[in-house]
């Protein structure tokens, strides 16, 4: 199989959908690797590191478009990617395609079928090229709400850790999963006093068991919740439903009960964000202010960091790359059940209900895609 990687295009996204190690995998199992010259650059590859796995340099994303049989990226095509799609070709990247009906559509039309990293499953129900990422933008949360708080960024002047004398602050992490355990950790670490939001006791019984002392939990009912921001220096929505939009947890209205300058970091952003008045933005422009409230929204987090987000997310997807250039979309999807689960769409149809029901379109079942 060809396997093509461009640049991508995302606004200051720095990470590449290859590693030179991954490349070199698929070259060693007999396939031929495509690579946009420069895609790696953001992530600390060189030209040179690619052509020593054994790939080749395409001279533009159109080359790699048109050359390849599976396109590999991080990020969801962005327009004029999309254009570019054709039938029968298989798109293997983050697609999050529940808020994004333009997208989809696109999709849809171009006939390629898109595997989506963040619905591919595990025995255990995890989301393992989900979490990579996962781990990396909730590490990132506190420290980006840390400087989100700063007084010249438009935020309360507070501390996290605070210091003798003078209190931490309070930090409230609404989702107890990978992005809420990371973020709750980190929190903790900088002395900050933390509270993690969530509704299954099993997993606040699991915190409480591997970290208690380090922060607590409670359980997310509304009015819980409620109280809990309303007392909080720094929110931090780590909320997901697997493949659909992101519930909104927060109205604006509350807004008026928090701390003036008080800070909110929605990781939720990719999947429509779990604040109502959370909108995308960029690690350019990350903040803006909604009512006295300093929201950062930055739709693709582990960008800033793309060295060790592109090598962890590598790690995970290259098990799964290979199993599609080596059997073919469709028998790899037909040997793994959880592979299929990232099916979500394939020649002209959606293939994944969360999306469907996102969006109020028609769904054929994956299961009958393969057969």
């Amino acid at each position: 199989m060809k396997i093509g990687c461009p640049t991508e295009i995302k606004p200051q996204e720095f990470r590449v959908g290859m590693t030179p190690n991954a490349a070199q995998e698929a070259v060693a199992h007999g396939h031929d690797v495509l690579i946009q010259s420069g895609a790696g650059i953001g992530s600390g590859f060189s030209d040179e590191d690619y052509i020593a796995a054994g790939a080749v340099m395409a001279a533009s994303a159109q080359e790699v478009f048109e050359k390849a049989d599976m396109i590999v990226k991080v990020k969801e095509p962005q327009a004029g990617e999309r254009k570019m799609l054709r039938e029968g070709q298989v798109l293997f990247t983050y697609l999050h395609l529940a808020p994004d009906r333009a997208q989809t559509e696109d999709l849809i039309a171009s006939g390629c079928t898109a595997i989506a990293y963040e619905t591919v499953t595990d025995r255990n129900g995890g989301l393992p090229l989900l979490a990579p990422m996962s781990e990396v933008a909730g590490k990132l949360a506190p420290q980006v709400g840390a400087w989100t708080l700063q007084k010249a960024n438009g935020g309360r002047g507070v501390l996290l850790g605070g210091v003798p004398g003078v209190g931490p602050a309070r930090v409230v992490v609404i989702g107890g999963g990978v992005v809420g355990t990371q973020a709750a950790r980190v929190a903790a670490g900088m002395g900050a006093e933390v509270m993690v939001l969530d509704r299954s006791l099993p997993r606040m019984s699991y915190l409480d068991d591997i970290y208690g002392g380090a922060f607590n939990t409670s359980f997310a009912s509304k009015g819980n919740t409620a109280d809990w921001v309303a007392q909080a220096d720094l929110v931090i929505g780590a909320v997901l439903v697997p493949g659909a939009a992101a519930p909104k947890l927060i109205t604006r209205e509350q807004l008026s009960t928090m701390k003036p300058g008080a800070a909110i970091v929605d990781v939720a952003i990719d999947q429509g964000g779990c604040f109502e008045t959370s909108k995308a933005t960029t690690h350019q422009d990350p903040i803006y202010d909604v009512d006295g409230i300093m929201h950062y929204c930055v739709a693709n987090m582990p960008g800033a960091v793309a060295r060790t987000s592109t090598i962890a997310l590598g790690n995970a997807t290259m098990p799964f790359m290979l199993a599609i250039a080596n059997k073919g979309w469709k028998k790899a999807c037909a040997d793994d059940p959880h592979l299929l689960e990232g099916l979500n769409v394939h020649a002209g149809q959606l293939t994944y209900f969360a999306v469907g029901k996102a969006l109020g379109i028609d769904v054929t079942s994956p299961q009958l895609v393969i057969k």
